[in-house]
């Protein structure tokens, strides 16, 4: 990215795309300093592409079912994605495990949301495991994207509490919540290079992270 040109930002959804919005919204005020260029759906019809076209930002369906296996999908999204040079691909909601050479060309510009407090509770279905287990307290991280899924260094995370008889729903409700507050502030700070990854760490305002920060929520939830 030159001095001159904005911060281009990619986005990958499957679905109905709250985090897309969260981070639109962010971009029209003006508190990402960038652009999203394109985004890109492995889905047909999906909301999200809606919300993308509404605010004016190119969209694309790329649909893996046209695609005989997993590599040719990826092969043919990267080019896709290299055509318009981002500089950070965000991943918001793409139900999609990505292949290691897909993750390998875009390490350190890939980033994902995932809701837990990593690296507790990987995989599917994060909340009602989370309850199962007796936790008090659950969330979401914004992670950089390796090849071990969910795996990636922990750029920040957002805290919920786990209240006496919550359901998967209604914890999930409260996690997506701050993952609309979380997801756009950590894309503002890798748009204002203030986070970067350095030989698989990640680095805030030049220093190595020693912990994520953790967002809380402004009042009970």
């Amino acid at each position: 990215m030159s001095e001159n040109q904005p911060f281009r930002i990619a986005v990958l959804i499957s679905g109905g795309g709250t985090n897309l919005q969260a981070i639109i919204d962010a971009v029209a005020a003006g508190d990402i300093p960038g652009r999203i260029e394109r985004v890109i759906c492995n889905r047909p019809g999906a909301g999200g592409l809606t919300r993308a076209e509404h605010a004016g930002i190119d969209t694309e369906v790329l649909d893996h079912r046209a695609y005989a296996d997993r590599e040719r999908y990826d092969a043919v999204l990267a080019e896709r994605l290299e055509a318009i040079r981002p500089d950070l691909v965000v991943l918001a909601g793409f139900m999609r495990i990505l292949t290691d050479g897909f993750v390998t060309r875009f390490m350190g510009r890939l980033i994902n949301i995932h809701p837990s407090l990593l690296p507790a509770y990987r995989g599917l279905h994060t909340h009602q495991r989370a309850i199962d287990a007796g936790e008090t307290r659950h969330g979401c991280s914004v992670h950089y994207v390796i090849p071990e899924l969910d795996a990636g260094p922990v750029i920040a995370q957002a805290a919920v509490p786990i209240h006496p008889g919550d359901t998967a729903e209604r914890l999930q409700d409260r996690v997506q919540a701050m993952e609309h507050r979380l997801y756009p502030e950590v894309v503002r700070w890798i748009a204002e290079g203030r986070v970067v990854l350095r030989s698989g760490r990640v680095w805030l305002d030049d220093e190595p992270l020693a912990a994520p920060p953790c967002l809380e929520p402004e009042v009970a939830s």
